[in-house]
C-alpha cells in the first residue's frame, strides 16, 4: 500500500526519482512497471500495472453503452504512458502528462493506497486549502 507524501523534484529530461518506499511497495507486490495517466482535480494518478489492468477490466465489465463509462476509460486509456523505473528508481513522465497537469520541478507525490499521485506543489496546496473543511465533515461520517 502506498502511503505518506514526498516532494522529490522533476529533473531537466522530465523524470522524477520515485520514493525509497514506493520502490519497496512495487518490489514487495512483484510488480515492475506502472502506468500513469490523468487523474482527478489535476493530478497524475500512477498505478502498479496489474492494479491498473484491474480497474480496466472493471470498466469492461460495465456496458459499452454507458456514456460516462465510455469517456472515463478514454480519458484514462488514451493518455496513459507505460513506464518502468530504470535501475535508480526514475520514471519519466511525458510532457502531454507535465503539461496537463501543470507539473514544474517541485513536485508533491502523495500515496493514496493502491496508487499514488503527482502533483504540482501549487496544485496540491490549493487542493488542501479547498478540501480542508469538507474533508472534516466526511471524516466524521466516514469513521463513525
Amino acid at each position: 500500500m502506498f502511503l505518506g507524501h514526498y516532494t522529490p523534484r522533476l529533473d531537466d529530461k522530465g523524470r522524477l526519482i520515485l520514493p525509497a518506499r514506493f520502490r519497496d511497495v512495487l518490489k514487495r507486490i512483484g510488480s515492475d512497471e506502472l502506468v500513469i495517466t490523468p487523474g482527478q482535480e489535476g493530478c497524475l494518478y500512477v498505478y502498479p500495472y496489474e492494479e491498473f489492468q484491474e480497474i480496466h477490466a472493471r470498466m469492461r465489465a460495465q456496458a459499452s453503452s454507458n456514456a460516462a463509462v465510455r469517456h472515463i476509460e478514454r480519458f484514462m486509456l488514451s493518455s496513459a504512458h507505460l513506464e518502468r523505473p530504470d535501475s535508480q528508481g526514475r520514471v519519466t513522465i511525458p510532457a502531454h502528462l507535465r503539461d496537463k497537469a501543470e507539473l514544474e520541478k517541485d513536485l508533491l507525490v502523495a500515496g493514496v493506497g493502491q496508487r499514488f499521485e503527482i502533483w504540482s506543489v501549487p496544485r496540491w496546496e490549493a487542493y488542501q486549502v479547498e478540501q480542508s473543511e469538507a474533508l472534516a465533515h466526511v471524516q466524521e461520517e466516514i469513521f463513525l
